[in-house]
């Protein structure tokens, strides 16, 4: 995937598309934690509540320490000026139709202290075969030494780049009716268990 300079966003992409088995993604149950353990403190989990609201589930310990704030239950498309927030959506709701990975490059800062960051949103398909979670990474680009002592905020988008991992957009209903899988399949069933054990990082606080 062109584009990616941080190793989070390459790991978190590599394990989706692997799972995704040429499929337009692979669905919320699959993911396994214990796959992407060593960047699981800078991935989260959005939930799509409205067209414009992309509310964190769950949050990694790393991310919720160097925004300085608890990041489960706000929205990602807060905080951002109009014009950034509107591309922004833009991107996710490609993401969420059309099954397009989304690739952002944005600052943030704290008074004068600024910090790079690349994000990488990838969508993931509901039983009823929608797209209504995104599984996402997060990771700064530079470690300074005030990072995690200090709130960020201010953020700026650098850019936005959709994805398509095959070249082009896919037909969202149709193709994602025929790769849900059953309620009663076992391996559903399994992952559904493992699942559950993502929900330790949940709020990013507490084990």
């Amino acid at each position: 995937m062109t584009g990616m300079k941080q190793k989070t966003t390459q790991l978190l992409y590599g394990y989706w598309n692997e799972l995704r088995r040429g499929r337009m993604a692979p669905t919320r149950l699959e993911i396994e934690p214990s796959r992407i353990g060593s960047i699981l403190a800078e991935t989260f989990m959005l939930e799509r509540t409205e067209t414009s609201a992309f509310c964190y589930r769950l949050a990694g310990t790393r991310l919720c320490e160097i925004f300085g704030s608890e990041l489960r239950g706000t929205n990602l498309l807060d905080g951002w000026g109009a014009s950034d927030r509107a591309l922004i959506n833009s991107h996710l709701a490609a993401t969420c139709e059309q099954g397009a990975v989304t690739l952002l490059t944005f600052e943030a800062g704290t008074g004068a202290r600024r910090v790079h960051l690349e994000a990488i949103l990838l969508p993931l398909i509901q039983p009823a075969g929608v797209i209504g979670r995104v599984l996402g990474s997060m990771s700064p680009m530079s470690s300074p030494h005030w990072l995690g002592h200090e709130q960020l905020f201010d953020k700026r988008l650098i850019s936005a780049e959709t994805v398509w991992p095959e070249g082009r957009p896919h037909a969202l209903r149709e193709k994602s009716r025929r790769e849900t899988f059953p309620l009663g399949n076992t391996a559903a069933r399994t992952a559904a268990t493992k699942w559950r054990s993502f929900r330790v990082l949940e709020g990013g606080r507490k084990l």
